[in-house]
């Protein structure tokens, strides 16, 4: 009973740690390694989602980890009332070229979409915001 009671748990969880897929079926190549990749997708986070007060992220803070021991740049968004505790979105890119994905409670939800879309315009080479914030 105990081992099913684990289990159970285990895969309860799951959804919230499902990887949104930042590309079509194959990954994003940009000419571009993983850290200038990120940094275009931070300004872009910060500017469209943040500082310009889009009602969408109100509940949110962004927390770039852009400096990465592992090779993997990323972006936290994080609860506005603790920006201290888990993040509930995760953006990373990994690699040269630059390879994508996001993952966290937040990419099931409908703002995933909008997060989803959003880096991927960034990372294509658009800086504007989109017209859905």
């Amino acid at each position: 009973m105990k081992k099913f009671a684990f289990f159970f748990c285990a895969c309860s969880l799951l959804p919230a740690c499902q990887t949104a897929s930042l590309a079509p079926s194959q990954p994003i190549v940009v000419g571009r390694a993983a850290l200038p990749v990120m940094e275009r997708v931070a300004l872009g986070a910060r500017e469209c989602w943040f500082r310009s007060k889009d009602p969408a992220f109100k509940a949110y803070k962004l927390a770039p980890e852009l400096t990465s021991q592992n090779g993997r740049p990323r972006i936290l968004i994080v609860p506005a009332k603790n920006p201290n505790g888990l993040p509930l979105a995760v953006v990373e890119a990994t690699g040269n070229p630059a390879r994508m994905s996001a993952f966290g409670p937040l990419m099931t939800q409908p703002i995933g979409q909008r997060i989803t879309a959003d880096v991927n315009r960034w990372v294509a080479g658009n800086e504007g915001c989109s017209t859905t914030g």
